[in-house]
């Protein structure tokens, strides 16, 4: 019963309740800032990240990091401007190369970036940046938004649903002491073991324990510092590291392109999780690098791979999830992070929407509707990422200097140059998820290309990204749309201001009427185009059709069909 056996503290109230401050819910607590909702964010952890965690940041949480205007100030995070970003993979880290697949640095990405179209058709590239960095800005971005309170060292004890939302009962852990607070909502971006998600009922389902030579079973990840590696290695610098051996299978990130690195490698039958010592964990490094690198190990622990799992449910009245509460990924691919930023972005958009009364809350069920598919389409990216790395096994001699030897570096560095290009270079992936068949998503019956992970073929068929351009004058497309609404239309069309100004009269929506050259309008093979505020198409049209644009805003913001009609009147 909350409260019960506790003196509490006075009641706090906020419109939404954020238990987890990882990216998911840091990335949320933006969203409603910046839309003017107050939220209370509490997580149990003393701050953000420490440990490295995810290492890439893909270019789609990019652009939305660049919607939120601080994109610059997460690429100067991590590696440092010209530090290279190849992904390259080795015997051991002193012994031989065997693939390696080249990247750009931050500023020559910033310099190619303009010149890219097809697949890379984006506002911003990849970045190779670790969780802990990103947290960081994250938090400092949310802090200086009136309405939001962060509150590390603090944890949701329990909470009961009401008719006027929720009241979760907080302690805070330093101390003890315990208080109330009512939100309308309740979001549970609380991790693997999401203590909302069970309280809710809710399982995963999927795929869980399966085992390969790498990237399946226990692993260990020790942060350390090790000033000599680069100068201890006879190779080019990369960002990503990769141990190929039937000794000891790795993968090493640089985290920050000096002396820091996350080092990850599987655990071998007969090594004991609960009983690796610092000594050990050194000793894993070193016999990865075939060498006695001198190093610090700042952390360790250990985690499970071969998880592709995604819960049966993410919502459940007035409280969803979102992050590895509802979704938990081998992290091939860098899929899990990038995913939960982008559950962020949907759920933020709409849960602002019913709170300031401009959507019924009836909008919120969409969210379940567009998210858990693309979820589930991820995690199977990610468990065929890891099934093509960790179920090729180097050959017994592929370490030793006979024509044998040979042989094996070179069938095992085509393979590993092969998959490299598949799991490192995924416009597909990155820019294809889609919301086919939501409610708010007005269909015109055409249907998207192919969904494929190595290939991006930009489109405006409604519920999915809008497709981007760089515009004459060297702006994004995406700089000029709306925080809100943007309504795209090629080439003057009088009649669509009026649209425009109707639906702002009728509904309260805060809509951008952008005008584009009518060239532009072949990438949208349109006239006019209603872009929602996480940048998803959610209509297009000819220009003969504008006057239908209050009906269409009404069923994208979450009204029925005899709602959208009545406010379009």
């Amino acid at each position: 019963m909350l409260g019960e056996g506790s003196v509490l503290e006075m009641c706090h109230t906020a419109s939404v309740l954020i238990v987890g401050g990882g990216p998911c819910g840091l990335m949320l607590a933006n969203e409603l800032g910046r839309r003017g909702v107050s939220a209370i964010l509490v997580d149990e952890k003393p701050g953000t990240a420490f440990n490295p965690q995810a290492n890439a940041t893909q270019a789609r949480s990019m652009e939305h990091y660049r919607r939120l205007g601080f994109a610059d100030e997460i690429r100067r995070e991590g590696l440092p401007a010209d530090y290279p970003t190849d992904v390259a993979y080795f015997t051991r880290y002193t012994g031989y190369e065997l693939a390696r697949f080249a990247l750009p640095s931050s500023s020559r990405a910033s310099e190619l970036i303009k010149g890219l179209s097809g697949s890379w058709s984006a506002a911003e590239l990849p970045h190779r940046v670790s969780q802990k960095y990103v947290e960081a800005v994250l938090r400092r971005h949310a802090e200086r938004l009136p309405g939001i309170a962060l509150n590390y060292g603090h944890r949701l004890v329990s909470y009961i649903e009401n008719d006027d939302g929720i009241v979760g009962e907080i302690e805070r852990l330093d101390d003890g002491n315990r208080f109330h607070v009512q939100a309308r909502f309740l979001v549970g971006a609380d991790g693997p073991r999401s203590m909302i998600r069970q309280s809710l009922g809710i399982v995963y389902g999927g795929e869980t324990g399966t085992q390969r030579d790498f990237m399946g079973g226990r692993m260990l990840a020790v942060y350390l510092r090790s000033p000599e590696f680069y100068a201890s290695v006879p190779h080019a610098k990369a960002w990503m590291y990769n141990c190929f051996n039937g000794d000891r299978r790795a993968f090493m990130a640089s985290v920050n392109g000096r002396d820091e690195f996350a080092f990850h490698t599987q655990l071998q039958r007969g090594e004991d999780e609960n009983a690796i010592t610092t000594n050990e964990a050194r000793a894993a490094f070193q016999r990865a690098c075939g060498a006695p690198i001198a190093c610090e190990v700042l952390s360790f622990l250990t985690w499970t791979a071969g998880h592709a799992l995604v819960a049966n449910g993410m919502q459940r009245g007035k409280v969803f999830l979102g992050g590895d509460a509802a979704h938990l990924f081998t992290p091939t691919g860098g899929l899990g992070y990038n995913t939960a930023i982008e559950d962020a972005v949907n759920l933020g958009w709409k849960l602002a929407s019913v709170i300031k009364g401009l959507s019924p809350a009836t909008l919120l069920d969409s969210y379940e509707v567009e998210r858990r598919p693309v979820a589930l389409r991820n995690t199977d990216y990610a468990r065929r990422f890891a099934d093509s790395l960790g179920l090729f096994a180097p050959a017994p001699e592929i370490e030793l200097e006979t024509e044998e030897g040979r042989e094996a570096r070179r069938i095992a560095g085509a393979y590993l140059e092969q998959h490299a290009r598949a799991e490192f270079n995924i416009p597909g992936v990155t820019f294809g998820g889609r919301y086919d068949g939501s409610p708010i998503i007005v269909s015109d019956g055409s249907q998207p290309p192919p969904d494929a992970a190595n290939l991006y073929v930009p489109t405006a068929c409604p519920g999915g990204r809008a497709p981007h351009a760089w515009l004459e004058d060297g702006a994004s497309l995406y700089d000029l749309f709306g925080f809100e609404w943007t309504l795209l239309q090629f080439g003057e069309a009088a009649s669509a201001q009026t649209a425009v100004a109707d639906a702002v009269r009728q509904l309260g929506v805060d809509v951008k009427l952008v005008t584009l050259p009518p060239a532009l309008g072949d990438l949208y093979d349109a006239d006019l185009a209603l872009i929602r505020p996480d940048q998803i198409v959610a209509w297009r049209g000819a220009a003969s059709e504008v006057g239908a644009i209050g009906r269409v805003f009404a069923r994208a913001l979450g009204h029925d069909a005899s709602d959208a009609s009545r406010l379009a009147s």
